[in-house]
């Protein structure tokens, strides 16, 4: 059982988390502006925090900065709607853990969050380090770093195209139907209906290689091993 900070301040989405969690068997507790989650997430009293970025009071980023600044290790995960590479890459390097896009599933969170109380008890060892980092394909993911290589060549994704090859490479050579990637990557908040995933294959072929993720006619994409 861990001790699980969450500091948001949308009530739905604080609820919905800290519920979550403690089905999972963890105690939390809820701070709802930057101040109140920075007093918490320096008292020593916590595991791990979960940290929305668009605070009152005191933005994510300078909850981040100054917790840092401060010597805090604690594992942070981020959670925002904000999805952009520049918003991405500026929580990684500010010293967070791992960054997830809102909508977002709660057994993708609780998985990641599963992975950081991991690495906080057992150390940054090899077979650690393998499990931030998916190999499929030609195509490299550095989940921490949420950088993206392939054969070697470094290319730029967005936060839903990062999380649409992650979940590919997890699973890499088996059909994933269009509404197992929209619940994944978008969630509940989008339309069945959309064309959403179809676009953003277009993207990832374009930026992975065509050949690398097939088209299974009446079922779904499959990225080839």
């Amino acid at each position: 059982m861990a001790r699980i900070l969450i500091v948001e301040d949308e009530d739905r989405i604080a609820a919905f988390v800290a519920k979550g969690l403690r089905a999972e068997g963890h105690q939390t507790t809820v701070a709802s502006d930057g101040p109140s989650g920075l007093d918490h997430a320096l008292s020593g009293e916590f595991d791990l925090l979960v940290l929305d970025i668009g605070l009152p009071g005191l933005d994510g980023f300078e909850v981040l900065d100054q917790m840092r600044a401060q010597g805090s290790r604690m594992p942070v995960i981020v959670l925002t709607a904000r999805d952009s590479v520049t918003d991405t890459v500026a929580a990684l390097e500010g010293g967070a853990d791992d960054y997830m896009a809102k909508p977002f599933r709660f057994a993708e969170l609780n998985a990641r969050v599963k992975l950081r109380l991991r690495q906080l008890t057992s150390g940054a060892d090899a077979s650690q380090d393998r499990l931030d980092r998916l190999d499929a394909g030609g195509v490299v993911l550095d989940l921490r770093t949420r950088r993206a290589t392939v054969a070697g060549r470094e290319v730029e994704l967005s936060a839903r195209e990062f999380a649409l090859t992650e979940i590919f490479l997890r699973n890499a050579g088996q059909v994933l139907s269009r509404e197992q990637l929209l619940d994944h990557v978008w969630g509940l908040d989008f339309d069945p209906g959309s064309n959403v995933v179809d676009v953003y294959v277009g993207y990832l072929r374009r930026k992975l290689g065509a050949e690398r993720i097939a088209t299974v006619r009446g079922m779904g994409y499959r990225l080839e091993r």
